[in-house]
């Protein structure tokens, strides 16, 4: 019947995943960057800091984590 046949959906791709499946060695140096970054500021939560900058800390440390499994996601990707 009429709009009941099944279609392929094609896969949904953010502008930065295209970026990076073009320039492996880009996507390389971000995840190495983005590694350093969660290390520093881990540095900085563990030193002590005030309550409010210890938020702020977890909200980039979580921020960064995301990018990261992104960044590995797209870099494990065949296609």
């Amino acid at each position: 019947m009429f709009g009941l046949e099944k279609k392929e959906r094609s896969l949904f791709e953010f502008d930065l995943e295209k970026e990076l499946r073009l320039h492996p060695s880009k996507t390389r140096e971000l995840l190495k960057l983005t590694e350093s970054l969660i290390q520093d500021v881990k540095t900085a939560m563990r030193q002590g800091a005030s309550t409010q900058d210890f938020d702020r800390y977890g909200i980039l440390l979580n921020g960064f984590a995301g990018l990261q499994r992104v960044l590995t996601r797209i870099a494990n990707k065949k296609s």
